[in-house]
């Protein structure tokens, strides 16, 4: 049998040193540590996102772990350089143990190993032996053609002088070896595969090329020749992003510092991106009409793709990758949060960014998005809305567990377009907004509301202030009654409506003491004007809880003791309550409308809902939200273009990979010796012959030991001894 060692190639020329590698380089034990460190560099690449803004790893891993990460290339690791490294040492340690154990193999192959001696035979752990009543050479003939009828290769040995006699040699699985060949080269075809379609040509590019990553700003026209690859650059992967209506001919190449352009030898233009979706908002298909313009003839395609329906133009495979915004104009209504900001819109798109000034306050407002579906799960309003698109696994085992009446269905309701922007200050720090065009309604009988969500960064979540829309499904209520309250005149006047009224006596110290009272609560709920920039820039500091109910709150725990504090406090929210709805009127009568009838559940429950929208309106962290007013969407599909000559490699690899393990693990390599010698008769006449049988198996097991009793009795007979 063959074996094989784990040792090197042992070169008998040049110096120590240069032996020592030739020998690690092609040892077993070298490949198979290769190979751990890439199945190690593989789970990194799988734990950590790949390819992200480096702001995001410094909010996962701190600054100082984020930046050594980045020296290791873990945010890229199948283009980093010592992985690249790694496969082409493993595509040449493997190389070179083919290169070893091939010209064995193919010797094993051709040989029957006839010359074996009569004396190993008894060392084998199968053997047997019998007498057969042919003489020798009839003997040993008739062994080889019942071998060869089982499928054996056979050949026969005729052996001259005083051991003469005939040995049958045969053997048979002679693949299991093949497959030794083939597994190892599967591996050296899908790591050559892999180095042909990873980032090592575009490296090269920039490396020996002149080419650099480009790090700026502005069309991709623009974009100089020394960042931009050949349209005979042989592998690359990039994205195109291409509006409705619009022609796209160059792809983008992200790399570590910058992006490189690669020229296309055809124009994509998209007609028409199509989209359905499921009652859970998540899209059931999306598809793209284009037409390929081909640079050279001018020939123009139309095609449609699709996901997993990709198109294929001169080697250059277009796959539909997602789909995003492409830039539709919004018209968006500035509302303020605090002071007085006389109200104005802003005509922009999404992608543009437009400078927004409030003397010395200025902002850069960005649109980046504009979603104009947004499903929400409205089953369970105790724990308000649920994204259904997350993964709850709580309510995903209730659903499936326990008895079916306390399954609850879904109830999904389509809450209307959304915008999504960013407010950016002069120092470069931005904040995200999320706003709600739509009032959103929980449907348990609540006025419903406007959401405005925030957040400073994009692993927080959305913290939104929800304000209650008026009759006219408007901000416009609450925007008084906001005025209203930072008015000192109109709080006093409130106030002492509210003192007539409940009250009912012309007391004047009960009304002055009435009055003092719900003046001071009310005044607090409202504010130091001058604290509200110190409250915006910290939600917990100090200033911010010197606003809305958290005020009230302070002044009750500072003022009243702990026994009465419950008691008092119901009194100061009565007497808040009856303020806020003399000081809603007055509202209205100061913009010459109707008084309210709030004798009304709608208008006590939006009145409720107002003053706690007004408590938390001071911590927003910006003096105005935007509300999407009007928009015109346009869509743009993300195709991912790619020519991958290795892929080819690759799926011979894995053919050569399935062959191989298949015949290493399912086929096994026997071979068979049958030893026909003389035996004499009494009388001296050779009428009979000795046979001794002896199998080798690369493995042994139960088959093996069945093989071996069905062969001995199929050649040998009834006579074993």
């Amino acid at each position: 049998m063959t074996t094989f060692s784990t040792q090197g190639y042992e070169v008998r020329r040049g110096g120590r040193w240069m032996r020592a590698a030739v020998e690690l380089l092609s040892s077993m034990r070298f490949a198979i540590a290769l190979l751990t460190v890439i199945c190690i560099a593989s789970v990194i690449g799988t734990v950590i996102t790949q390819h992200q803004p480096f702001n995001n790893y410094i909010n996962q891993f701190g600054p100082f772990w984020a930046r050594v990460f980045e020296q290791l290339n873990l945010y890229s690791v199948y283009s980093a350089w010592w992985f690249l490294l790694i496969l082409a040492f493993l595509v040449i340690s493997t190389s070179l143990c083919i290169a070893r154990h091939t010209p064995k193999i193919l010797a094993d192959l051709k040989s029957y190993k006839e010359n074996i001696h009569v004396r190993a035979l008894q060392a084998f752990g199968y053997k047997a032996e019998a007498t057969l009543p042919q003489e020798p050479a009839q003997a040993a003939r008739s062994l080889g053609e019942k071998l060869a009828g089982k499928g054996w290769k056979v050949r026969l040995q005729q052996r001259q002088g005083a051991q003469g006699g005939w040995m049958v040699a045969a053997k048979k699985g002679g693949a299991n070896k093949i497959g030794y060949l083939a597994a190892h080269s599967a591996i050296v075809l899908i790591c050559l595969g892999g180095l042909l379609d990873g980032d090592l040509m575009v490296r090269m590019q920039t490396w020996f090329n002149g080419k650099q990553p480009f790090s700026g700003a502005g069309m991709v026209a623009d974009v100089p020749e020394q960042h931009r690859l050949s349209v005979r650059n042989p592998t690359f992967r990039g994205n195109l992003f291409v509006p409705e209506g619009s022609t796209a001919d160059a792809a983008i190449l992200l790399q570590k510092d910058g992006v490189l352009i690669q020229e296309l030898p055809f124009g994509l233009e998209l007609k028409k991106f199509i989209v359905e979706y499921y009652p859970t908002g998540m899209p059931r298909v999306f598809a793209s009409e284009v037409v390929i313009h081909d640079k050279e003839t001018g020939e123009a395609i139309p095609q449609r793709i699709e996901v997993n329906h990709p198109a294929s133009y001169k080697g250059i495979q277009i796959y539909q990758s997602s789909f995003e915004d492409g830039g539709s104009p919004v018209k968006l209504k500035a509302v303020a949060m605090g002071g007085q900001v006389a109200p104005f819109s802003v005509d922009t798109a999404v992608g543009r960014a437009v400078e927004i000034t409030n003397g010395q306050d200025k902002r850069t407002l960005e649109v980046t998005d504009l979603r104009t579906i947004n499903v929400e799960n409205f089953s369970n309003l105790n724990s308000g809305a649920v994204d259904v698109r997350g993964v709850d696994l709580q309510q995903k085992l209730h659903d499936n567990l326990g008895s079916a009446q306390n399954r609850k269905a879904h109830e999904l309701r389509n809450v209307g377009p959304s915008v999504v922007y960013k407010l950016r200050d002069s120092a470069g720090q931005a904040r995200e907004f999320v706003n709600y065009m739509l009032p959103v309604a929980a449907g348990d009988g609540s006025p419903a509301e406007f959401l405005f969500g925030v957040r400073n960064d994009t692993d927080e979540n959305f913290r939104y202030l929800r304000i209650p829309a008026d009759d006219n499904g408007s901000l416009d209520e609450f925007q008084r009654l906001r005025l209203a309250l930072n008015d000192p005149a109109l709080r006093a006047e409130a106030v002492r409506r509210y003192v007539t009224q409940a009250t009912g006596v012309a007391n004047q110290q009960v009304q002055e003491q009435l009055a003092l009272s719900a003046g001071r609560v009310l005044d607090l709920f409202a504010g130091d004007p001058a604290n509200l920039d110190a409250a915006r820039r910290d939600s917990n500091s100090e200033a911010a809880r010197s606003f809305g109910l958290q005020a009230v709150a302070r002044f009750i725990e500072q003022t009243i003791p702990p026994e009465d504090q419950q008691r008092f406090g119901d009194v100061l929210l009565r007497m808040l309550n009856g303020s806020m709805v003399e000081l809603l009127q007055l509202s209205r009568e100061r913009s010459k409308l109707p008084a309210l009838d709030m004798d009304e559940e709608r208008h006590r429950a939006w009145l409720a809902q107002a003053v706690v929208a007004l408590s938390d309106a001071p911590l927003y962290p910006e003096p105005v939200l935007f509300q999407l007013e009007t928009f015109t969407q346009v869509q743009a599909s993300v195709f991912q273009v790619t020519r991958a000559p290795g892929k080819w490699v690759v799926y011979l690899g894995c053919l050569f990979l399935i062959l191989g393990v298949f015949a290493m693990l399912y086929i096994t390599e026997r071979r068979i010796w049958v030893w026909v010698r003389p035996a004499a008769h009494e009388d001296g006449q050779p009428e009979a012959s000795g046979a001794t049988m002896a199998l080798s198996s690369n493995r042994r097991n139960l088959d093996s030991d069945k093989e071996f009793d069905a062969l001995k009795q199929y050649l040998l007979g009834e006579r074993p001894s």
